[in-house]
């Protein structure tokens, strides 16, 4: 397994660790490095901004949704033909779900053995920085805290006192000295960084981060330690195979402005379980692919709901095809737009409406965080019927809207954690749609993209 990794973590959220990682990876690349990029939990902004540095698709470790066997042959099989892999963590070291810290990032550096280069933001400390750093050392002596990367910088003489005190007391090497720069920055909304697939200007600001921080990170010490990272053992990376007789069913996927959180592995998954992925843009295409069925992502249609309103024919031809029966799967963002309406900062936008339910947008989250699932006998693609007591899905969630007027609807999920369309339930059930606000990975807790590839080919024989 590939020896050349790291892990950018930080003291606590919003240090600044996208941002280095993003510069990190870009920084690298142009030295000619192929660099691979993974974030650790459940994520989908953070990764566009990481593919876009490296050129390639990010691919996140998540303990939530996956074995540990499973993290370790994601970051085994993608690291493949990599000079460099860095992981980007979440939140702080060592802030977890529980107590232990048994997801943490502390947790994902122990398990895959990588070093972890920790980003301060050492705005308004100095002499501070020693216990600091010396507390983070201590807690879990086993985590290799091979560096540290400052982060906003205010001055020279900042910059100065801060490596002085560092030096005196601690003998973890300063490996980066990152000034305040509004340069830096990249823009954020209510979920976080704005999406790389809704900025123009997201390659132009990438080679802008990645210059600055090559300026001022020693990129060579950093490949040093990058290379200390011991070797893992080889894990077997397997993938369902599709039907003997080669037929594939075509599934038309939405991917523009408004929706882009998609998982590359689902992608993988979908295919390898005998599907041509077909795109759209919901905000320029008039009518769907030809197709046998439909997958909506996450996004931010809130953002777009003019474009996506202003297109009628698109939407019409969308609520005809889930009417007529065709087998199709939104998440969140998607199951916004298949709602009768967005409504948000006093404007009303008609969306689809093939869900009987309109939507709200709010100032603060709605359902956030992860969540555990359970099936209804409703379930239009479940898992088998044979299990003995019902089977724990996780995902996540994050949404700052609700549905609201709902007329009487049936659901595919229980909601044991998390919120969902109501607290209790959630997993819309219409015809042959799915839609529901929880975001689903596939991994060996839930392999949803072989059971819907499965439905598609049923409904596609059944109606011919």
């Amino acid at each position: 397994m590939l020896n050349n990794r790291l892990l950018i973590s930080a003291a606590h959220k919003s240090s600044g660790k996208t941002t280095l990682s993003v510069g990190l990876c870009a920084a690298f690349r142009s030295q000619g490095k192929t660099v691979q990029s993974f974030k650790k939990g459940p994520d989908y902004i953070d990764p566009m901004w990481l593919s876009r540095a490296c050129g390639h698709d990010c691919h996140n470790l998540d303990f939530y949704t996956m074995q540990h066997d499973e993290i370790l042959a994601t970051l085994d099989h993608y690291s493949k033909g990599a000079d460099l892999s860095i992981i980007e963590g979440n939140k702080g070291l060592y802030d977890g779900l529980d107590i232990e810290g048994s997801n943490s990032n502390a947790a994902l550096a122990q398990l895959t053995r990588t070093p972890v280069i920790l980003v301060i933001n050492v705005q308004g400390v100095t002499r501070g920085i020693a216990p600091l750093i010396l507390g983070y050392q201590n807690f879990e002596p086993d985590i290799n805290i091979a560096g540290v990367i400052l982060n906003q910088i205010r001055g020279s003489r900042h910059e100065s006192k801060l490596r002085a005190v560092i030096e005196h007391y601690t003998d973890v090497p300063v490996v980066g000295a990152v000034y305040h720069n509004p340069e830096l920055q990249i823009n954020e909304r209510h979920l976080g960084l704005i999406p790389s697939n809704e900025t123009r200007e997201a390659d132009s600001k990438i080679a802008q981060i990645g210059n600055l921080i090559a300026k001022q990170v020693d990129m060579e010490r950093l490949a040093q330690i990058a290379a200390t990272a011991p070797e893992l053992p080889a894990y077997q990376f397997t993938r369902s195979s599709p039907p003997d007789d080669g037929a594939r069913v075509r599934i038309a996927v939405a991917r523009d402005a408004a929706f882009g959180f998609y998982y590359p592995e689902d992608f993988e998954a979908l295919e390898a379980a005998g599907a041509k992925l077909v795109f759209f843009d919901s905000l320029q295409d008039t009518c769907l692919p030809d197709c046998d069925a439909l997958f909506i992502g996450g996004g931010f249609p809130e953002a777009n709901m003019q474009a996506l309103s202003d297109n009628r024919a698109l939407r019409k031809n969308i609520y005809n095809a889930i009417e007529n029966g065709m087998p199709a799967y939104a998440e969140c963002g998607g199951l916004m737009y298949l709602s009768r309406c967005i409504q948000w900062h006093n404007q009303r936008h008609e969306m689809v409406g093939v869900i009987p339910a309109d939507t709200r947008m709010y100032e603060t989250p709605q359902g956030r965080g992860y969540i555990q699932l359970t099936e209804t006998e409703k379930h239009l693609w479940p898992m088998t019927a044979e299990a003995e007591k019902p089977h724990i899905i996780p995902g996540h969630e994050f949404h700052y809207s609700a549905l609201e007027n709902t007329e009487a609807l049936n659901f595919a999920y229980r909601v044991v954690r998390g919120t969902g369309i109501d607290g209790q339930h959630d997993g819309i059930i219409y015809k042959n749609l799915l839609a529901s606000y929880a975001h689903l990975r596939d991994t060996s807790a839930n392999h949803w993209a072989q059971r819907f590839v499965a439905f598609i080919r049923n409904s596609v024989s059944s109606s011919r």
